[in-house]
């Protein structure tokens, strides 16, 4: 397993601790983490702080040409709306830990030209599942069900 999508398990992981989602992402530019984050949805009372949005977030304003070099990687399938951020600063690449627990918006990704690449990370599956069995409103809430 890289690097990046540890990096990216271990947002994850905190989130889960800190009593929220367990999602996280990491944004990489030129083999460089510049941002990381996690599901801070709960913790912070946001209606927006997914992963993605917290990873792009904390790496601050940034150039158009920088995120045209990122790579985000992140535990779980990206939904609309971390997948309308993506396609916005063109986010090239995206690598995703697993799809099999919530399959998001990859179809749209591809279409609009990001590769995708996904993992089937036993280990992200697992953490996804154990928290959607315990927590299900939270999670419909989470996804906008």
């Amino acid at each position: 397993m890289g690097l990046f999508i540890k990096h990216a398990i271990s947002e994850a992981e905190k989130g889960l601790a800190e009593g929220g989602i367990p999602i996280g992402a990491v944004l990489v530019c030129d083999g460089k983490v510049i941002g990381s984050g996690h599901n801070r949805r709960i913790q912070n009372g946001s209606s927006i702080l997914h992963g993605e949005m917290d990873a792009i977030e904390n790496a601050g304003r940034l150039a158009s040409s920088i995120y045209k070099r990122c790579v985000l990687y992140t535990t779980l399938s990206p939904c609309s709306m971390c997948a309308g951020a993506i396609l916005l600063y063109k986010i090239p690449h995206v690598i995703i830990g697993e799809n099999t627990t919530f399959m998001g918006e990859e179809e749209l990704l591809i279409s609009r030209g990001v590769k995708i690449e996904v993992l089937h990370d036993e280990h992200c599956i697992k953490m996804m599942r154990d928290f959607i069995s315990a927590n299900q409103g939270l999670w419909s809430e989470d996804i906008g069900e």
